[in-house]
Parts: C-alpha cells; sequence; structure tokens
C-alpha cells in the first residue's frame, strides 16, 4: 500500500508555469511506476506523464515539450513540472502510482491514487 499527496495545483494565466510535487508513504518508492493524470469537468480521466523506477518517461501528446514528469526518489517526491500552460490543461490532477510492470498512461493500471490538486488556467 502507498498513500499519496498532491500539493502545487492553483490559478495562472496562460503561458504561465506550475509545477506539482507528489508525496508519497506507507511502501518503498522505488517499487512503483508513478503517473500523473488530469480530469476536467465532464471529461475522463486522462494520463498526463509517467516515470518508471529507471527513469524512462512517457507523455500525453497534449503535452509533450511542455511538461517534464520527474521524480527524487530519496524522497519519495514525484514532480510535474509545467510549462506554457493553455486552458485546456485546466483540470483536476492527480498522482498515482502501481507496482512497477513498464511505464504506462492507463488510468486502469494504476492501483494507488491522491486526493487531486486543482490547475485553472485562465486566457
Amino acid at each position: 500500500q502507498v498513500q499519496l499527496v498532491e500539493s502545487g495545483g492553483g490559478s495562472v494565466q496562460s503561458g504561465g508555469s506550475l509545477r506539482l510535487s507528489c508525496v508519497a508513504s506507507g511502501d518503498t518508492y522505488s517499487n512503483y511506476c508513478m503517473g500523473w493524470f488530469r480530469q476536467a469537468p465532464g471529461e475522463e480521466r486522462e494520463g498526463v506523464a509517467a516515470i518508471d523506477t529507471d527513469g524512462t518517461t512517457s507523455y500525453a501528446d497534449s503535452v509533450k515539450g511542455r511538461f517534464t514528469i520527474s521524480q527524487d526518489i530519496a524522497n519519495n517526491t514525484l514532480y510535474l513540472q509545467m510549462n506554457s500552460l493553455k486552458p485546456e490543461d485546466t483540470a483536476m490532477y492527480y498522482c498515482a502510482a502501481e507496482p512497477c510492470w513498464e511505464v504506462s498512461l492507463v488510468v486502469n493500471e494504476y492501483n494507488f491514487w491522491g486526493q487531486g490538486t486543482q490547475v485553472t488556467v485562465s486566457s
């Protein structure tokens, strides 16, 4: 079992930046692949970025070149640096973990979820 707590969301103007953090506890962080997901009102939850224990990453096409996922394994922390934000990035952002097989953006493959942090981008 792993517990996840996100922080760093907020409101920014289009073109701005935010850095999300997710602190994991309760189990060995390095056992898990980690991911960031988002869900806008009325939309399905979608994968944004993911990283495995070796640092291999995967990104949704919509965020490639703008978002960067990283992790500090020693401090059990996952990050998402979001640059050049657009109004369509507005959503609740969730951190998630899965026992690591391979890096994935598939929602149903993740077992553990945080409570989410809201990101709002105004035009």
